[in-house]
C-alpha cells in the first residue's frame, strides 16, 4: 500500500492573477502558505477475485470494470493519463471538508499522481507534480481553475509564487525568522462559514470578466509585493497584513457577482466589529473558510464573537505532497 499526504493551502494575496488567460497577457503572482491540514490518498493493487477491476472510495464508492466508467473526474483523468492497466483500489480521506476554498481539488490530483508514481517505484519532482496536475485540471477535465493550488500542494511552504507569461512559474520562499512566523500565525484566525460551493462554477464568471476587471487585478497583484515588503520589515506588526487583506477583499468582491453573499458579508462585518484589521473569503468565493488578521491580544474577543462558527488552528506545511507510507505490494493472483 502507498499513502500520500498532500497539504491544503491558504492563498492570501494575488488570487485571480493566476488564471491562464491573465498570465499569458500580464503574468501573475500570489502570496500564501500551504497548511498542516491534509488530503490523504491510499492506493494498492486490487486482487482479481472481484467482478470489478477498480474500487474508488471517497464520499461515494465506485466499483468499475473500465477506466471510462469512473465518475470521479480527477481519478478518471489521472488513471487514463498515467496508463493504469492493473486493478487498483483508491481511498481518499481529508482533515477538512472539500469545496471550502482551500485548494482541496488540486491537493487530491497532486496526491493521486504522487501515490500512483510511488506504486510504480517512481519519484516525481515537485515541479512535475504541479505541472501535471495543472494540465489535468485545466486541459483534460477542463475546469475553471487557476495555477496556484497545484503549486502549493506539490511544494508546500510559505511562498511568493510568480507565474510567467511563457507558462512557467517560480517559487520564492518567504524567509522570516521563526518568531515572525509565530507572530503571523498568532495574528490569524480561520473559521468555516458552513457554506460549500463548486469552485469551478464560481471561478467561471471571474474568468469571463478578466478583461473588464483589469484595474482590480493589477491592484490585487500589487498587493502581493506590498504584503511581501511588510512581512520582511519586522518593525511592522504582522496583524497589519489585515489592512492589505481588507483592500484585496474589497477588490475581489468586484470580480464577479457570486464572490460573496449576505451570510459571508455578515461574518465579515462581525469580525471587523470585534477588532479584526481585515480578512477575506478563501478560494473563488460563495462559501468555505474565511481568514482574518487581528492583534493577538484581541484574538479571544474575535473568537467569542464568532463562536457559532468552527475555528481551525493551522500551521505551515513545509514539505508539500509526500509519501508517508511506502509498502509496495505484489499482485495477488489465484493459482
Amino acid at each position: 500500500m502507498i499513502i500520500s499526504r498532500t497539504p491544503f493551502r491558504i492563498s492570501l494575496f494575488g488570487g485571480g492573477t493566476d488564471y491562464p488567460a491573465w498570465i499569458r497577457r500580464h503574468g501573475g503572482a500570489v502570496l500564501g502558505m500551504a497548511i498542516d491540514k491534509y488530503c490523504y490518498i491510499s492506493v494498492r493493487h486490487l486482487p482479481s477475485f472481484f467482478e470489478h477491476k477498480h474500487r474508488i472510495v471517497y464520499s461515494k464508492v465506485e466499483l468499475v470494470k473500465d477506466i471510462e466508467e469512473i465518475r470521479h473526474p480527477a481519478v478518471r483523468a489521472v488513471f487514463a493519463r498515467t496508463g493504469v492497466r492493473t486493478g487498483l483500489e483508491v481511498h481518499h480521506d481529508a482533515d477538512l471538508p472539500a469545496r471550502s476554498g482551500l485548494g482541496s481539488s488540486s491537493s487530491f490530483t497532486v496526491g493521486l499522481l504522487n501515490a500512483l508514481a510511488a506504486l510504480e517505484g517512481r519519484r516525481l519532482s515537485k515541479r512535475f507534480l504541479a505541472e501535471e496536475a495543472t494540465h489535468i485540471e485545466q486541459r483534460v477535465i477542463v475546469e475553471n481553475v487557476g495555477c496556484q493550488d497545484q503549486v502549493w500542494a506539490a511544494y508546500g511552504g510559505f511562498n511568493r509564487i510568480a507565474f510567467l507569461p511563457d507558462g512557467g512559474f517560480e517559487v520564492e520562499p518567504v524567509i522570516v525568522a521563526a518568531e515572525r512566523r509565530a507572530e503571523l500565525l498568532s495574528s490569524m484566525v480561520m473559521v468555516f462559514t458552513g457554506l460549500s460551493r463548486i469552485a469551478s462554477e464560481v471561478a467561471g464568471e471571474q474568468m469571463e470578466n478578466l478583461e473588464r476587471r483589469e484595474a482590480q487585478l493589477h491592484a490585487m497583484r500589487a498587493l502581493v509585493d506590498e504584503a511581501s515588503h511588510l512581512l520582511a520589515d519586522e518593525r511592522e506588526p504582522a496583524y497589519r497584513l489585515g489592512a492589505l487583506l481588507h483592500e484585496s477583499w474589497m477588490l475581489k468582491r468586484q470580480l464577479a457577482s457570486r464572490v460573496t453573499n449576505p451570510t459571508i458579508d455578515g461574518i465579515y462585518d462581525e469580525a471587523m466589529a470585534a477588532g479584526a484589521s481585515g480578512g477575506k473569503l478563501l478560494g473563488a468565493g460563495s462559501g468555505g473558510f474565511m481568514v482574518f488578521f487581528i492583534k493577538p491580544e484581541l484574538r479571544r474577543r474575535l473568537l467569542e464573537r464568532l463562536n457559532r462558527l468552527i475555528r481551525v488552528r493551522v500551521g505551515i506545511d513545509q514539505v508539500g505532497s509526500t509519501i508517508v507510507v511506502y509498502d509496495p505490494d505484489e499482485h495477488i493472483e489465484a493459482d
